[in-house]
């Protein structure tokens, strides 16, 4: 039986960019060694990072002045790097879920933490607008994408929000929806993430750097959390996650040989209207997220009251049918399917036609 990987992250990778990586393992290049064995510092590997970073820099558009770095961490870690980096007195937050949160409880030991909205009182199903980013923050941080809510920033809100920020540096966490959909990086100081949703397994975390915004606070920054040491060291400071980073640099390679980002939002936007209109016309279903601000990576469903009784009942049925890892988030319930970007339409369309079966035996 076919399997179709819907889990929010660690999550699925394109079965060509698995078998490169397999083959690298046993062998890298033809020079008898395992890539988990090879040295960072052998002239094999410093080409990978290189290339990696460069094909991050054409498939995003990413500007002169900007550095791509592959750190240790996580987004977790970085939700300390930027606030030690970027904040001298005061900051503002998007708070839109989990992350966000977490991301504002960090920067509250380096200063002031303005938190400009939240939809925490509607359990996160919505994107704020109607906030004032403080003219006088070092920084103003949001996060595209909020794999447990199911909610995304929309193109509409993005370009609301680079109204918004004025002359205030934009950092953003886009930890989920990375290389989904084309973005215009000169909008952002910062723009990080962890690469195990759309690029790579857990491991490493990609940050993308504006470097004139470094060097302005006060405070000491201890070496391995200071951006400029990564980019002195060509992401080579200390031992990099180097079995991630040869993944990615696949991922790369996968995307720019399909058409790069605008091949795969459509793709991605395809997935997301069949899922949502199976959501939308069913007789048990209902979505979770306000429709304007839905997630194409990370879809969530919920049965209607009446069926509640059918939780366990459907997850049984579909794992029967080859669907993994569509288990709702506990802080939302229900069902989540991961769509992220090696996602192709024949697994949605498999969950679709996996709910519409349960609905007809009904």
């Amino acid at each position: 039986m076919k399997k179709y990987n819907f889990n929010a992250g660690p999550s699925i990778l394109p079965q060509e960019v698995i078998k490169a990586t397999a083959e690298a393992v046993l062998d890298f290049q033809g020079e008898g060694l395992s890539l988990l064995e090879i040295s960072h510092r052998a002239k094999y590997f410093q080409p990978v990072v290189d290339e990696a970073e460069a094909l991050m820099k054409e498939l995003l558009n990413v500007p002169e002045g900007y550095r791509v770095l592959f750190l240790g961490g996580g987004a977790s870690l970085q939700f300390c790097m930027v606030p030690y980096n970027l904040m001298e007195k005061k900051a503002a937050y998007l708070n839109t879920g989990v992350w966000a949160k977490k991301a504002l409880k960090e920067a509250k030991g380096f200063g002031e933490a303005v938190e400009v909205a939240s939809s925490a009182e509607a359990n996160f199903t919505y994107i704020p607008v109607d906030y004032e980013v403080p003219k006088d923050a070092d920084y103003f941080h949001i996060t595209t994408n909020n794999t447990i809510y199911g909610t995304e920033l929309s193109d509409a809100k993005l370009n609301d929000i680079y109204h918004k920020k004025g002359d205030v540096t934009l950092v953003a966490d886009m930890s989920s929806d990375i290389l989904s959909r084309p973005i215009d990086v000169a909008q952002y100081g910062i723009i990080y993430g962890g690469a195990q949703k759309n690029l790579a397994p857990a491991g490493v975390t990609f940050v993308i750097v504006k470097e004139d915004i470094l060097g302005h606070v006060t405070r000491y920054i201890p070496t391995m959390l200071d951006y400029r040491t990564h980019i002195d060291g060509g992401s080579m400071f200390n031992t990099p996650p180097v079995l991630p980073i040869y993944t990615a640099l696949q991922t790369l390679k996968w995307l720019k040989k399909n058409g790069g980002v605008e091949w795969v939002m459509k793709r991605n936007i395809a997935k997301a209207e069949l899922l949502y209109d199976c959501i939308d016309h069913s007789k048990i279903f209902v979505g979770t997220a306000k429709a304007e601000d839905r997630s194409r990576m990370n879809i969530c469903f919920v049965l209607k009251p009446e069926y509640q009784e059918l939780q366990d009942d459907f997850m049984k049925f579909a794992t029967e049918r080859g669907m993994v890892g569509i288990k709702g988030h506990r802080s939302v319930g229900g069902f989540r399917a991961s769509c992220y970007n090696a996602m192709d339409l024949e697994g949605v369309q498999a969950l679709v036609n996996c709910i519409r079966n349960y609905e007809a035996k009904l």
